[in-house]
């Protein structure tokens, strides 16, 4: 991934930030944190299922 790539997702986050996470920490993340942080906020999306019948989620 180049540079650009990453700086974009950089200004995704800045503008977003994860919840429990501030702008300032998205600043001072490495290139190899900020990629790993997106790779598991994004990975099996949609394997995710929610339940009424149940407390909590399950990942499958």
């Amino acid at each position: 991934m180049n540079k650009q790539q990453i700086e974009e997702f950089r200004q995704k986050y800045i503008n977003n930030p994860p919840k429990g996470m501030s702008r300032k920490d998205i600043r001072k993340m490495s290139d190899d944190d900020l990629l790993d942080m997106d790779y598991f906020l994004n990975e099996n999306e949609d394997y995710i299922f929610f339940s009424e019948d149940s407390e909590g989620f399950f990942i499958f």
